[in-house]
């Protein structure tokens, strides 16, 4: 059997659809699952267990420049590679017109079906075109969290029940980072970057915890994605290793794969609800999530779920949560994850 899965963006979005291919497997362990993506996440997909195909698209960067002869070529040059395999079932699990639009290009193999969601979520975007150009539109509970709704999705669509408890699949070397002689607890990340401000945590909050985190024998370590996040990265590492060489490292530009491996590699994360942050769920690596918005339910580390240990929580409060909560937050994670802290 041939799957084609139909997840663009965002990086969050992608990172929380990963579980679908690990419930695939285990239900129908000879079936080919491909996934069409953006480029750019296209590398975060590769460390994923069982996929067989990537195909990348550049729909965000092709709608800015249609009218152009390069992004003509581009586009047909996708169709080829999207119409390589005809498929026994696509399944979107975006629900927005540019995914429904990638699922009617696809072949169908005799017999095949075009499967989408019915109805709109709560917190999500959602588009007519999905069900109309699907063969058979599902609906499914309104108020549910993001990882269960692509997972219920698949398996309506699929015919197989999943698992209570989500598996991500992520392949990432075991490698323990090399441990600061002056910081033995190890590496914790702070993910401080958001495309969104309003989501950010304030400076002298991440300063307060990364000086408790140093005195606790964590060094932290301060990824980013652009120029701004770099320029915040190095004035906390600046502000931290005034007070102690080495309490802070600020490590060069990273792409998303080598990105995920050296989290991997990382005693723990504290980040604001981003991208990257999820990606430090899907590896299963302690985690206090921050939100200013009461959105956690729907985005953040799914506590509740069967078998989780809870080695991940989500921290939330107005304007932003306190250091404490979240210093308490990440005591309780660890304590979870049965490491000392």
């Amino acid at each position: 059997m041939k799957i084609l899965l139909v997840k663009l963006s965002s990086l969050g979005d992608v990172v929380h659809t990963l579980p679908v291919v690990q419930d695939i497997r285990v239900a129908l362990p000879d079936a080919q699952i491909d996934w069409v993506v953006e480029k750019s996440f296209a590398p975060l997909l590769a460390r994923s267990e069982g996929l067989y195909r990537v195909i990348p698209c550049e729909i965000r960067r092709w709608r800015k420049s249609f009218w152009t002869a390069a992004t003509r070529q581009a586009w047909r040059a996708f169709k080829r590679e999207l119409q390589q395999e005809a498929y026994d079932a696509v399944i979107d699990l975006q629900g927005l017109a540019k995914s429904a639009l990638v699922a009617r290009l696809t072949r169908l193999a005799p017999g095949g079906k075009r499967y989408a969601l019915a109805n709109q979520t709560d917190g999500s975007g959602y588009e007519a075109p999905t069900r109309w150009v699907a063969d058979v539109a599902i609906a499914v509970e309104p108020h549910i969290h993001a990882v269960r709704r692509s997972r219920e999705l698949a398996a309506r669509a699929l015919g197989y029940s999943h698992a209570p408890a989500a598996r991500f699949g992520l392949k990432v070397a075991a490698t323990p980072a090399k441990v600061h002689e002056h910081f033995p607890a190890g590496r914790i990340a702070f993910v401080h970057g958001t495309s969104r401000a309003d989501k950010e945590w304030p400076l002298s909050h991440w300063l307060a915890l990364g000086h408790r985190l140093n005195t606790a024998g964590y060094q932290v370590w301060l990824p980013h994605g652009n120029a701004a996040e770099q320029a915040t990265s190095q004035a906390m590492a600046g502000a931290l290793n005034g007070t102690m060489a080495g309490s802070a490292v600020v490590p060069p530009a990273l792409a998303l794969d080598a990105l995920t491996g050296e989290l991997a590699q990382c005693a723990g994360v504290i980040g604001v609800d981003s991208g990257v942050s999820h990606i430090a769920v899907a590896l299963d690596l302690p985690h206090v999530q921050i939100y200013n918005f009461d959105t956690a339910w729907r985005t953040g580390p799914e506590t509740a779920a069967p078998g989780h240990g809870g080695r991940q929580l989500s921290v939330f409060a107005q304007p932003a949560p306190g250091v404490e909560e979240v210093w308490q937050a990440w005591l309780a994670c660890k304590a979870a994850a049965g490491v000392a802290v």
